[in-house]
């Protein structure tokens, strides 16, 4: 099956009800029976079965469909789904470089999508845009096995005006997230370099790599958000549009974050990264990408999560058989925030056909280890085994990409990662800080407008100084001039004004 920007995979589900030839009588008796088997029509999906009609669920969906993925999801995962939902599911598949400007497209057409991943901090923008509903009845009657592996608690981190309008897709140890930086420890090894903790550290692991290993590409990411850890004076969470707000922990205060020291200091450090060779253009241009280019095996390091390391390992190692690849948190000695429920969330669109589905589809994934591991491992046996508690994986083919469900109740590993590791993932937040940001969702209704021409500017002028790809002497001034025009300062007075009431709120 061809892969295309835009590329809708029907899955026939049949299931022959009776024996050919019997009588309509025995025919009768096996639906009575057996209410598990269903008939799907392929023409229309009108054709009723014993529990009622076939319905079918269309998941928008990241990436680049793999042949395995095809395969699995036409079949198995069709049988399945069939079994246990009465579901047929149908996929559309589209590629990293123009999701978002396809999602927003699709929905802002009324496709028949019934569920979508995108960004927890664009939540707001999404609602008031129409592009997500309110779960909350859909979470009552449809999610209560969900309920028993992620807390309400989690949940309502996708509130907006009271109101759940996602699922945080991911729920897991997160402390310091997005402030990785996910590298080869066997190119680490190999120069020679036993720790990374600072820029210059990263500087120099790249400079000997590309010294020893002139066939790699050097880094797969400008990691800007590590960086900022780094340099921030106090805890900087982001907590509006994309990176274009930051609250600071320490001061109470709302930022813009391409205003503050902190930025100004990441956009140097990747300019010398730039000028002195060690950043490719790609790595502006396709920014999104920066996972997919890590896996190619030709990459030294990318920006990292908690468990990044392990999720990418198999598809890094396919290309690379001797790579190892690690986490380290720059500036360790820094406090670590869990900052966010979640980076991610699963939405229903406000014109979904079928939300019950849905959420349906949810519910079961978490009900629980099996679906689960089914899900995003595909079929035991065939995909992957397990042994000794350990997953061994058969395939590197993704299925559901595992961070977007990630569970701590299910979460498994493989045979290389270390008991350090499992006991310092599962301890991992222990000794972190709570950011007063917990829960905390901007609604931008008020300033939408003024959002467009922000973020525009933060786009086109801003992001290229970040990534070092434009000389920040010659270019910042003009930017920020650009910026307070577009109505910077009253963007971020309202996101000091909203954040200043939900801790009134709070703190009743």
């Amino acid at each position: 099956m061809k892969k295309q920007k835009l590329f809708v995979i029907v899955l026939v589900i049949s299931m022959i009800l009776g024996l050919l030839g019997g009588c309509s009588q025995e025919k009768e008796a096996d639906k009575t029976e057996d209410k598990t088997n269903q008939t799907s029509d392929t023409d229309n999906d009108k054709e009723e079965n014993s529990t009622g009609k076939v319905e079918t669920l269309t998941i928008l969906y990241p990436g680049d469909e793999s042949d395995r993925m095809t395969s699995f999801i036409q079949n198995e995962f069709a049988e399945k789904m069939a079994a246990d939902l009465n579901l047929k599911v149908e996929m559309i598949f589209v590629p990293w470089d123009s999701y978002w400007e396809q999602k927003d497209i699709m929905l802002a057409a009324n496709e028949p999508i019934d569920l979508y991943w995108d960004g927890l901090p664009n939540l707001s923008q999404m609602v008031n845009e129409k592009q997500a509903m309110p779960l909350d009845e859909l979470i009552s009657q449809y999610g209560q096995d969900m309920l028993k592996v992620i807390p309400i608690s989690h949940i309502e981190g996708a509130k907006v005006n009271g109101e759940i309008y996602g699922i945080p897709s991911s729920y897991a140890s997160s402390s310091g997230m997005y402030q990785f930086v996910t590298v080869r420890q066997d190119l680490m090894d190999a120069v020679g370099l036993t720790d990374l903790n600072t820029p210059e550290d990263l500087k120099d692991y790249a400079v000997k790599v590309n010294e020893q290993f002139p066939e790699l590409k050097g880094p797969g990411d400008i990691i800007f958000k590590p960086l900022t850890r780094y340099f921030q004076p106090e805890q900087y969470t982001f907590v509006a549009k994309e990176e274009m707000a930051v609250y600071g922990e320490d001061t109470s205060k709302v930022y813009s974050y391409y205003e503050t020291d902190a930025f100004k200091s990441v956009a140097k450090y990747n300019r010398d990264m730039y000028v002195s060779g060690l950043y490719a253009d790609e790595l502006s241009t396709n920014y999104n990408e920066r996972t997919n280019r890590m896996q190619t095996g030709l990459y030294i390091w990318t920006e990292g999560s908690f468990g990044k390391d392990t999720e990418i390992a198999d598809s890094v190692k396919a290309n690379a058989p001797d790579s190892k690849l690690m986490n380290y948190i720059l500036a360790d000695d820094k406090p670590r925030y869990i900052t966010a429920t979640g980076g991610e969330v699963l939405c229903v669109p406000f014109t979904a056909p079928n939300p019950e589905g849905a959420m349906k589809f949810i519910n079961w994934l978490y009900s629980s280890q099996e679906n689960y591991l089914f899900a995003i491992y595909g079929v035991e046996g065939t995909d992957y085994e397990m042994v000794d508690g350990r997953i061994n994986r058969l395939v590197t083919n993704d299925f559901f990409y595992e961070w977007m469900f990630r569970n701590k109740n299910y979460t498994v590993f493989t045979p290389n990662v270390t008991e350090e590791y499992i006991e310092q993932y599962q301890h991992w937040d222990d000794d972190a800080k709570l950011s007063n940001a917990i829960g905390f969702v901007f609604n931008n209704e008020s300033v939408k407008e003024i959002e467009t021409a922000v973020f525009e500017v933060c786009s086109k002028d801003l992001a290229p100084i970040r990534n070092g790809f434009v000389d920040f002497d010659e270019n910042y001034d003009t930017a920020i001039k650009k910026l307070k025009d577009a109505g910077m300062d009253e963007y971020i007075a309202e996101v000091q004004r909203q954040f200043d009431e939900f801790i009134a709120n709070k703190n009743k």
